[in-house]
Formats: structure tokens, C-alpha cells, sequence
């Protein structure tokens, strides 16, 4: 069931920020108007650090947003008194978002302003709802909503949908499925070939006579995807051969989940959805970046090396009470 209200979803165009949103938005009971946003250019982003600790929210340091702009124009000129819009909410996810989701909820009366990820840098207390992942070690505020992992925008329809696409293509056995999502290198992880070639023996010596299915990425390094491609595997997705998505099929059809460190989102919806055992292969370099406390985290709670899975029931309770939901407690 929706709310009679609407949510103005603001995306960086990141695909993985904006299902965040998508999903907060869900969360919220709300459908939404999807806006592309950006700053004019990055002395515009470094001002609005500044403008927000000043009090100073403007959509004037922002593309994306001048209909919003034109609309408060033609109501002034006509004297219209802008009325209030209770209900409606603005959400956004990432760095390029949070500053215009509170620059525009201002601009709309009555409007609630929710971001998702952890808004360093700007004023926290001015956001009435921030969802921050644990591992960026959140302040203790009222407005705070704590969460484990990663928002996931699917739900059952999807699922059912991508398990009914894999079986178009394969065809074997899916009563003892064991997957591995293999992901790539960034700037706190490697992958090297020796690397995962001993990840990948020790996968296939602790799953005998179980259905082994594997997808690397975009961002898998060549080398690596041809180790991958050498295994005999029941089915197999090389992402520079072919783009197909077999992760939501993987999600729900294994028992076991392979899923490099640093994927974050792979690792969220892996540990939100389906009944897996999920495994995270480590990735990551040394030191207390947040991918490693990101893994850690959900390994303490269960999520990693176990099969409990996320359930945001309460927090996605707090922010709906925060955003405005007189239902909500």
C-alpha cells in the first residue's frame, strides 16, 4: 500500500545510489518522480559544503532542478500563496544528492528531506532522516537511522523474474546450487589471478557433487574471468561474453553464496534476500577501511558465515516516523 503523498527521488545517475533511493522511497510506502540532479561544477560542490553550515540551501548551485525553480517563479508572479504539500518527501543517496535534497525540501512546504549513506561534511542535524550504514561509524543523533547493509530495491516480482530467465538458459539441477559473484578490484581491494585461483580450488574441494554457478563483472579483470572461464562449472557467466544477470536466480535458488569483499551491494542483497549461506571471499587490503568493517560487521551479526538474514523492519519503522508517518512508532 502507498502513501497519498509522493517522494521526489534525486539521482547522481549511479545506478546503485539510486536503488537506494528507489528503496527508501518503497520503505516509505510512497511511489516517486525519479529527477536527475548534479552540481554546475565541483567549486559548486566544495561551496555547498560551506553554504550548508552557513544555513545557505539554494537549488542555484544545482543542474536538474530548475523546473522546481520555474514552478516557485510562476506562483510568485501570480501571487499564489504556495500551499503546503504534507506527504511529500525528497530522498537521495550519495555525495552529489544529499545537499540538493535538503536544498529542495525547503523549497516545498511541508516537505521531509530522507538521504540514504552518511552525509560527512554537511550540517547532520538539518536532515530529518539520514539512513547510515554502520560501517561509517555514525554520530548518535536522533535523526540517525543505523542500518547493517546496503538498501536492495528488489523484491519477490523480481526475483521470480530472474529465476525464470536463468532457467531459460540453463537447464540442469537447481536442488543443490552453490554460487560465486565475483567482482573486481578498487581502491581498498585486489584480485589477482593466484589470488583466485586458491579461492576457487578451496570453493570446488568444499562443494563436491553440488551445482557450482559463477558470474564475474564488469569490473573483473581479464586475466582473472579466464582462470574463472578454465573451471568446470554447471553454468558459467562471463561478463565480457555476455551480459546477462543471473545474480537475482543465484539469490534465490543457492544454498551457498560465494561473494567477493568489496562488492558491497552484491553482499547486502545476498544477505537481505533468498535463504543463502553467504561467504565473502576476502579481497580486501590491510588496514580499518570501511569495506573492512563493512564485512566485519555483518560477519559479528551473523549475515556473513551464517544464514541470518537483514531485516529492517525497525529502522525502516524509526524513519517512516521521522519522515512524517503519523502511523509509524
Amino acid at each position: 500500500m502507498t502513501n497519498s503523498g509522493k517522494a521526489i527521488v534525486l539521482t547522481d545517475g549511479k545506478a546503485g545510489h539510486e536503488n537506494q533511493s528507489k528503496a527508501f522511497a518503497r520503505a516509505l510506502g510512497f511511489d516517486y518522480q525519479l529527477v536527475p540532479v548534479k552540481f554546475k561544477s565541483p567549486f559548486h560542490k566544495m561551496l555547498s559544503y560551506l553554504f550548508d553550515r552557513l544555513g545557505i540551501r539554494t537549488v542555484g548551485l544545482l543542474q536538474g532542478l530548475e523546473v522546481f525553480n520555474a514552478e516557485t517563479q510562476r506562483r510568485r508572479e501570480k501571487g499564489a500563496r504556495e500551499s503546503s504539500q504534507p506527504g511529500t518527501v525528497v530522498i537521495g543517496t550519495g555525495s552529489g544528492t544529499f545537499y540538493a535534497a535538503k536544498s529542495l525540501a525547503r523549497k516545498i512546504p511541508g516537505a521531509k528531506c530522507g538521504v540514504v549513506l552518511y552525509p560527512r561534511g554537511y550540517d547532520l542535524g538539518s536532515f530529518d532522516c539520514i539512513l547510515a550504514p554502520s560501517f561509517d561509524n555514525p554520530a548518535k543523533l536522533p535523526n540517525v537511522v543505523e542500518i547493517p547493509a546496503n538498501l536492495v530495491a528488489n523484491d519477490a516480482d523480481f526475483y521470480e523474474k530472474g529465476v525464470a530467465a536463468f532457467k531459460e538458459r540453463y537447464h540442469g539441477a537447481t536442488d543443490n546450487v552453490v554460487g560465486v559473484i565475483v567482482g573486481g578490484p578498487n581502491k581498498c581491494s585486489t584480485m589477482t589471478v593466484e589470488w583466485m585461483k586458491t579461492r576457487l580450488d578451496e570453493i570446488f574441494v568444499a562443494n563436491k557433487g553440488a551445482e557450482l554457478c559463477v558470474t564475474t563483472s564488469r569490473r573483473t579483470p581479464a586475466d582473472v574471468e579466464a582462470l574463472v572461464d578454465s573451471y568446470p562449472w554447471a553454468y558459467k557467466l562471463i561478463y565480457s561474453k555476455d551480459h546477462f544477470n543471473p545474480i537475482p536466480a543465484f539469490v534465490q535458488l543457492a544454498k551457498r553464496l560465494y561473494v567477493t569483499a568489496e562488492s558491497t551491494g552484491m553482499l547486502s542483497e545476498a544477505c537481505t534476500f533468498g535463504s543463502a549461506e553467504v561467504v565473502a571471499l576476502d579481497n580486501l587490503k590491510p588496514g580499518p577501511h570501511k569495506f573492512r568493517r563493512f564485512v566485519e560487521n555483518l560477519r559479528a551479526a551473523g549475515y556473513v558465515d551464517g544464514c541470518r538474514k537483514v531485516d529492517l523492519s525497525a529502522e525502516f519503522s524509526r524513519a517512516r516516523a521521522l519522515m512524517g508517518d503519523p502511523q509509524a512508532h
